[in-house]
């Protein structure tokens, strides 16, 4: 069995969130975050769970290059090439766009360059071909001499999500009665692991426009016998799509931060909170129900996000002396 490489210090932090349980009509021990966010490395979040595995599978080839695919905005290539400077190991990642795009560049791909990855930028190539494109990468590299490992999208395949059944039995550890777990639901990894650990019904995915048929994706992350309608999936918040700005998130992103202190960025964690919520008033998740919300972090992601940013510097208070 491959074995993985520890990253971060686990478990990560279980914490209550009241306020924001007495804002939504729940008690004040209903509504608990698994802080995820809190992964230390590379300014933290979920992948890095996923990564320990493929790091160790990395090394146990012999690689000295991981490469890597994603949005120019990724919080896992992010993540990828953070490992990749703790590790000693090259990075690239393949995104869609061109260096020109990058001139202005902030939150997440700020990071890829402290962190010294390169960038292959694969134009206007449909996203759906950037696995083709990455593992034309790799032959390249192989012809410089170099020994590439290929990270699938988002860090999703049925190893990466070893990381996240791991991180189903810490929630279990912790709060044994938990009843809900509300996670993000991008290339499908995490929600596929927290599902093997907790099983269909205690997880809820917050669909987030990555992938067209999001439980399809996390029941063949699962493998036989799961049913892609036996998985909890909300689609209620994707808005007009991957990377938009909807309403409902800038919503529920101000709610949490203005209740709880709580940090949450526009493409995942706001849109899943805004499935939380959402699962709340229409009596999804009722009060008296332990509910865990797993915080993925992307922080970086939201100060990469132009409208974000600004609609919600729109909403700044004033203060002026009587």
């Amino acid at each position: 069995m491959t074995g993985k490489i520890t990253l971060a210090t686990w478990p990560t932090p279980l914490e209550r969130m009241p306020r924001l349980a007495a804002a939504l009509g729940l008690g004040a021990d209903d509504l608990w975050v698994k802080r995820d966010d809190l992964t230390g490395l590379g300014g933290g979040g979920n992948k890095v769970r996923k990564l320990e595995w493929f790091t160790g599978a990395a090394l146990a080839e012999g690689a000295d290059t991981l490469v890597t695919t994603g949005a120019a905005q990724s919080n896992h290539a992010r993540l990828t090439a953070a490992v990749g400077a703790r590790l000693g190991l090259d990075v690239v990642l393949v995104f869609r766009g061109s260096p020109d795009g990058a001139a202005d560049a902030s939150g997440n791909l700020v990071l890829d360059s402290l962190f010294g990855a390169r960038v292959h930028w694969a134009g206007d190539a449909d996203p759906n071909a950037l696995g083709d494109i990455a593992a034309e990468v790799c032959e390249r590299l192989r012809g410089e001499g170099a020994r590439p490992f290929l990270i699938p999208f988002g860090g999703s395949s049925p190893l990466g999500a070893r990381g996240y059944v791991e991180g189903g039995e810490e929630i279990l550890a912790q709060l044994p009665e938990v009843e809900h777990v509300v996670v993000a639901l991008g290339s499908g990894g995490t929600m596929a692991g927290l599902v093997g650990a907790l099983g269909e019904r205690r997880v809820l995915g917050v669909h987030c426009g990555a992938v067209s048929d999001p439980a399809a994706t996390v029941a063949a992350l699962l493998g036989p016998g799961v049913e892609p309608r036996g998985l909890r999936v909300r689609t209620d918040q994707v808005g007009a799509g991957y990377g938009i700005l909807h309403a409902p998130v800038l919503a529920a992103m101000r709610r949490a931060a203005s209740t709880e202190g709580i940090v949450l960025d526009p493409v995942y964690t706001g849109r899943a909170m805004a499935g939380l919520v959402a699962a709340v008033e229409d009596g999804d998740i009722r009060p008296g129900q332990r509910t865990v919300f797993l915080h993925t972090g992307g922080l970086p992601g939201l100060f990469g996000h132009a409208e974000a940013v600004r609609r919600t510097v729109s909403g700044l208070s004033s203060w002026k002396p009587a």
